[in-house]
């Protein structure tokens, strides 16, 4: 098959990109690819909001760029935080065109959130799921677009490169040059060839690398894991974002529900098992401190404590505010048996984002020629060491703009290319135990979780590193000799992520935003990205 844009991904930066080419060339055609259905993606399960800056009386482009560098401990591309924060109202406002509701004032004036990092009120929402009012609205869009065509269940397993026309490849040659990928369709089995003029990777997150996470199934690192594998550049992937107060249910592995932020904005308080409010021990912003403060803070008191969860106390909310606001969060808590009225939550921090990914420069334009990048599988410079709450869909559509704009000034000299042989499947087998992907991909979720989590040190990550090690290789045995299944790529995919986070935890010798090791509490002199 061909196609003139590829699009991986049907999350928010997927969708924007899709929508604008495809306005832009009605005559040409835009493909895009996802593995489960149309709207599973990270962006339908975002609670909070979009940090954009729309009150000038009362804030301004400068006071969200500062926090921004702050949140991001150093390492922020202060260029591109100029740019998102900047560029970021146009993209909300078109996202409005586009059919999105975000809540409002009786005056008409939007409601505005304040989260963790954040000087001023300046999260727009929609209830407590903006991601899937702001998904809702991107596919319908979509969907009234002619030249957009949505390949469902579709699991992209490589990149096409220079490798696969006979070509060595290394991460020293110059010119790599993406001609498409291969895919398996989920519904025939069957594995295709999709060529491609321009392809754009928004797989998302990388959740499922650890136990317990806020993202979905899906968040298996894909796109980051691809590229690597066709020699592309990768940075900064031992910033690994636990959000501090996710939901604790006794026994829960994989998904957990996310109690955002903004319930912190609004005055939730966070209490150890005393009935402490303990935050004042860690830092001066108290519970809105920026999310690696507060949840090494749970981590510690925990830890201290000896107890598997800490709680947020909201009892002093107006239920009424609280039911209006946060309806999906109040209906959880009640679905377990815990009125906000009466009871605290217990929450506990669970892997959240990933800051690094794959290296993209200001246009969103990876090391891979006519490969483009953005969302959360990208590493474009804005969230530095730690992202800052709600900067991520601002993100997201600010670089799939710029990708647009990039990718519209070369639509001219697109070409595909010929004599890419077809996926060579010869010698593969049904695997004769399931077990033997489940309990590794168990496996590699206990190692990341108990050695490479909200804090780490020397020896940790040496146990992580070798574990990993015999996972890879008996992963990639079977890889080269049983036919493929989601479950065995995304297996192979997390190995290479969580592979990704030792390297570059184990390469930073010091502690800096989101990366805590025992045995370098200081910041090093030497602010440096870890590209791998």
């Amino acid at each position: 098959m061909k196609t003139d844009f590829l699009v991986i991904g049907s999350g928010i930066a997927g969708l924007t990109y899709a929508l604008k080419i495809s306005r832009k060339y009605p005559d040409k055609k835009v493909l895009i690819m996802t593995k489960a259905a149309a709207d599973e993606t990270n962006t339908k399960y975002a609670q909070g909001g979009v940090a954009v800056v729309n009150d000038l009386e009362n804030d301004s482009f400068e006071k969200h760029i500062e926090d921004t560098l702050i949140a991001g401990d150093g390492l922020c591309n202060k260029n591109v935080v100029s740019i998102v924060v900047k560029e970021g109202p146009d993209r909300v406002r078109e996202l409005i065109e586009w059919g999105a509701q975000f809540d409002k004032e009786k005056d008409g004036d939007y409601k505005l959130g304040k989260e963790g990092g954040h000087s001023e009120f300046r999260i727009i929402h929609h209830k407590d799921i903006t991601g899937w009012e702001m998904e809702r609205a991107l596919l319908e869009a979509v969907g009234r677009q002619p030249n957009i065509e949505i390949n469902k269940h579709s699991f992209v397993i490589d990149i096409i490169t220079q490798h696969h026309l006979g070509y060595l490849v290394t991460k020293a040659s110059p010119d790599i040059e993406c001609y498409g990928v291969y895919v398996l369709n989920l519904e025939t089995n069957r594995i295709e060839t999709i060529l491609a003029g321009i392809t754009l990777l928004a797989t998302g997150g990388n959740g499922q690398v650890y136990r317990t996470t806020t993202n979905p199934a899906i968040a298996t690192g894909d796109g980051v894991a691809m590229v690597y594998r066709a020699k592309g550049r990768i940075e900064n992937m031992e910033f690994i974002q636990f959000h501090p107060t996710a939901l604790y249910e006794p026994g829960l592995k994989g998904q957990a529900f996310l109690i955002t932020e903004a319930v912190r904005g609004d005055g939730g308080i966070l209490r150890n098992k005393d009935g402490e409010a303990f935050m004042a021990r860690y830092d001066s912003r108290l519970d809105l401190a920026p999310r690696d403060i507060v949840a090494r803070a749970i981590d510690s008191e925990m830890k201290r404590t000896g107890t598997e969860h800490v709680w947020l106390d909201c009892r002093h909310f107006s239920k009424e505010k609280f039911t209006e606001h946060f309806p999906n969060i109040y209906q959880k808590c009640l679905s377990i048996g815990i009125d906000i009225a009466v009871s605290m939550i217990p929450v506990a921090p669970a892997a959240h984002y990933s800051c690094g990914g794959i290296k993209t420069d200001e246009w969103g334009r990876t090391s891979i020629t006519n490969l483009y990048a953005c969302g959360e599988c990208s590493s474009t410079g804005l969230h530095g060491a730690n992202r800052l709450a709600s900067n991520s869909l601002l993100e997201a559509m600010v670089f799939a703009h710029r990708c647009f704009i990039d990718v519209s000034e070369k639509a001219s000299l697109m070409q595909t290319a010929n004599g890419v042989p077809e996926w060579n499947a010869q010698g593969t087998a049904e695997p004769k135990e399931m077990i033997l992907i489940t309990q590794s991909l168990k496996e590699l979720q206990l190692v990341m979780s108990d050695y490479v989590g909200i804090v780490r040190n020397t020896v940790r990550l040496e146990r992580a590193l070798k574990r990993l090690d015999l996972l890879f290789g008996e992963t990639e045995a079977l890889y080269q000799s049983t036919s493929l299944s989601t479950a065995l790529l995304e297996l192979r995919n997390l190995i290479t992520i969580g592979y990704l986070i030792v390297k570059g935890a184990s390469f930073r010798k010091e502690s800096r935003g989101l990366h805590f090791d025992t045995d370098y509490p200081e910041k090093s002199e030497i602010v440096q990205n870890i590209v791998l």
